[in-house]
């Protein structure tokens, strides 16, 4: 029963989309302002949550421009309060940022093959390695949890910290082939138990998307 109390609900969301996502391009901790199209998610994202009948407790955002504008727009619908937290930022990819994956692999081969192969040491020059990533990742998370215990806290992030939490969530090792989704402003669902203990709910919940693509295609 006191296990139950304090199990914390987490709803993680990737932030809306940014131009450079349209474009392929690497933005680690770049700071790349929502497009758009990013902004319109945002709204429709914010009011899905404002409906939703289990009040936010809490909103953590990453501090980077894309995922604060999301938040923000989730903040103003719902009144919950916000922090930002630097540590659920996107995977730092230093001198690679801004460039596609074809553009890295045409100018630095092995270090696109590395990346492509999820080498766990492997850091492009300035950025970090997917273990030191998903060390920063976890340890905030663990951190956020602690802080709010028996509550529901939603956290705006970046793709990379998403496809973190559903390896830990689902024992989905680092090297693994990714099969699942990570689509701007979707709603994600885990639970955080005693132990510091990661499980899956419901993932890549798009449904509060269609109505703008229903908007579009009647307009």
């Amino acid at each position: 029963m006191i296990a139950d109390m304090q199990t914390v609900r987490i709803i993680a969301v990737r932030h809306g989309e940014t131009a450079w996502n349209a474009d392929g391009r690497v933005q680690g901790h770049t700071d790349v302002a929502l497009s758009a199209a990013g902004r319109a998610q945002a709204a429709l994202l914010a009011d899905a949550l404002a409906q939703q009948h289990d009040a936010i407790d809490a909103l953590c955002s990453s501090d980077l421009l894309r995922a604060r504008q999301t938040a923000q727009a989730v903040q103003a619908a719902t009144g919950a309060p916000l922090v930002l937290e630097p540590r659920l930022r996107e995977r730092a990819f230093g001198q690679i940022e801004g460039l596609s994956f074809a553009q890295v692999q045409a100018r630095w081969p092995a270090d696109a093959e590395k990346w492509r192969k999820r080498d766990l040491y492997w850091a492009a020059p300035g950025g970090e390695s997917l273990l030191r990533f998903q060390e920063r990742v976890i340890g905030a998370i663990q951190d956020l949890a602690q802080r709010h215990l028996g509550q529901q806290i939603a956290i705006i992030t970046h793709g990379g910290v998403l496809d973190v939490l559903y390896r830990a969530a689902t024992g989905c090792g680092l090297q693994g082939a990714r099969t699942w989704q990570l689509g701007n402003c979707a709603i994600n669902r885990l639970l955080w138990t005693p132990g510091g203990q990661l499980a899956l709910v419901g993932w890549a919940d798009d449904q509060h998307l269609q109505q703008r693509a229903i908007d579009e295609t009647t307009s």
